[in-house]
């Protein structure tokens, strides 16, 4: 039976007890939280990035991460945060540097995410009031993340380490909010949720080629709306 987590606005802050945290966690983003799914957009350029937007929201997908490895990805972001529906959360990916939080910040992200533990990263992001998600691959990685103040921690990269390993580090972790990323497909979405994760984020197996020029959109609905349903069983 899939685990299920209290929506952060009934959690309130979660209180930071190390040294080296703020003195609260900025909760997981709402939307998140309800659909359980958040889609990945990573591509060379981000010409394509908002019809592909479009097409996610319009099949129930409320959280959105742009990576800032795609080029143009915060204009994109810019024009996103002031257009699409209010229970739509839009972020920044491969945030590296607190900087980069602050150019994400700026541009309208409200959150942000990280491929690895960054203290400097998570206080930035902290400071800001913004959620933020760094990636984390051991036991120890994770415990650091939520010290260091995390909202989640982004498992990454779980495709290779498969459900079983989530549930085995929630066992001694059980309070860590935790969103497997990387290689996840639809197929995957319900052995991830039942083995504890928060939500599942979704990158290639979702998109798919939907980014590129002649990208398939039709197919990118059908793969959305069937990871919407998954989330929901």
């Amino acid at each position: 039976m899939t685990e299920s987590f209290p929506a952060p606005e009934e959690r309130g802050p979660l209180a930071v007890t190390d040294s080296t945290a703020a003195t609260t966690r900025i909760p997981v983003g709402a939307q998140l939280a309800a659909t359980r799914v958040v889609a990945i957009l990573r591509a060379e350029n981000a010409d394509r990035a908002e019809a592909v937007v479009d097409v996610l929201v319009e099949a129930g997908v409320r959280s959105l991460e742009l990576t800032l490895t795609t080029k143009g990805a915060l204009d994109v972001v810019e024009r996103l945060a002031a257009r699409v529906p209010s229970d739509v959360e839009v972020g920044v990916g491969t945030v590296l540097t607190a900087q980069e939080v602050d150019r994400s910040v700026d541009a309208g992200a409200t959150f942000v995410v990280s491929p690895s533990v960054d203290t400097e990263v998570i206080a930035a992001a902290l400071h800001r009031g913004v959620a933020s998600y760094p990636g984390a691959f051991t036991p120890t990685e994770i415990s650091a993340a939520w010290k260091a103040g995390a909202s989640a921690v982004k498992l990454f990269p779980a495709g290779s380490l498969g459900p079983g390993y989530l549930k085995a580090v929630r066992g001694p972790l059980p309070d860590i909010p935790v969103v497997p990323t990387g290689g996840i497909d639809t197929a995957a979405v319900g052995d991830w949720l039942t083995a504890g994760a928060l939500a599942v984020g979704m990158g290639g197996p979702l998109i798919g080629d939907a980014l590129s020029a002649d990208g398939d959109l039709n197919a990118l609905a059908e793969r959305a709306t069937a990871a919407i349903a998954a989330a929901r069983r």
